[in-house]
């Protein structure tokens, strides 16, 4: 089965703006990266947006808090939620089709018409709360696809792991008291949004690992044998999420961690291994943050990499 590779011209609608890091750019140059002929395999796939994309985002986020998102999006122009989350007309269809492709990938996945995914989504979604918006991210794309795989599928042991370079808050917020879901991230702390202290630790379902400024991919690598590993293993994940931001990476202008694209591929060849351990290889990867393009595109080649292949084990 091949791996699937989720893209619409509908994401780059989403115009934030001059000088925005959250930028179109982005997608082109994760797009020139995977049009390389070692990717040729990857199952390219476009959705459409279903009728019910309302009730599924509802799943996650208020009705309050999805009337607001959607009225404040401007027929042109830019509006603003905060100032960093600005949306302007093509954000409606960018943030409705983001939310089709994660559950598009939860649907083929949990029928078995593939094991894994690589969403290049945007908005990106993790700090999006459950009742408002903010910091670049509109609807929980990643938070909404667990929910979805629960109530659609009955699974009871998802677990999301988040190694984008600022904590999800919104996906923790979510989760908090939901047994059902295992949530961990790795962060540099202290940092933007200023939640993901390790005493945060919901019901026991929630992991929280701070990487000091400047920490590289041994101190990542180490606290991941350490602590996330070992609990997503435990938990015996019947399908494991990615918030997959490359912003921790060395050279990322928004962050201060020195990761490089090798451990990108490490960090997905061990996700990859406890999914072929513990849920049939099933893992589902949506894009998050990532603003250093030439970083961005290396780092999403090598995970993009790692998700085709089969999972090596060591440094």
């Amino acid at each position: 089965m091949r791996t699937l590779y989720y893209s619409h011209p509908d994401f780059l609608g989403h115009d934030t703006g001059v000088a925005h890091p959250e930028s179109i750019d982005r997608l082109h140059v994760i797009e020139q990266a995977l049009s390389a002929p070692e990717f040729a395999p990857l199952q390219r796939i476009t959705v459409d947006i279903p009728a019910d994309i309302l009730d599924k985002i509802g799943l996650v986020h208020s009705k309050a808090m999805i009337a607001k998102v959607l009225s404040t999006i401007p027929e042109q122009g830019y509006a603003n939620f905060d100032a960093d989350t600005v949306v302007s007309p093509g954000s409606k269809p960018a943030a409705l089709r983001a939310v089709a492709a994660v559950c598009d990938a939860v649907d083929r996945i949990c029928t078995g018409q593939s094991a894994r995914a690589f969403c290049a989504t945007r908005p990106p979604g993790h700090h999006a709360m459950p009742d408002y918006a903010m910091g670049f991210c509109l609807f929980n794309n990643i938070a909404i696809a667990a929910e979805y795989a629960r109530s659609r599928y009955g699974l009871t042991r998802i677990a999301i792991v988040d190694f984008d370079v600022h904590h999800g808050n919104g996906t923790q917020a979510a989760f908090c008291e939901q047994p059902q879901v295992l949530y961990a991230s790795s962060h540099q702390w202290p940092h933007y949004p200023g939640s993901g202290h390790p005493s945060e630790s919901g019901i026991g379902n929630i992991i929280n690992i701070p990487l000091p400024t400047g920490s590289g991919g041994e101190v990542f690598r180490d606290k991941y044998r350490q602590s996330i590993l070992p609990a997503v293993k435990t938990f015996k994940p019947e399908l494991i999420l990615v918030s997959a931001g490359f912003d921790a990476h060395r050279d990322d202008p928004l962050a201060s961690l020195d990761l490089v694209e090798d451990d990108y591929r490490w960090i997905t060849d061990e996700l990859l291994c406890i999914a072929d351990a513990c849920c049939q290889g099933r893992i589902i990867s949506a894009l998050e943050g990532g603003y250093n393009l030439s970083a961005l595109a290396n780092s999403v080649a090598a995970h993009v990499r790692s998700l085709m292949g089969s999972p090596t084990r060591g440094e």
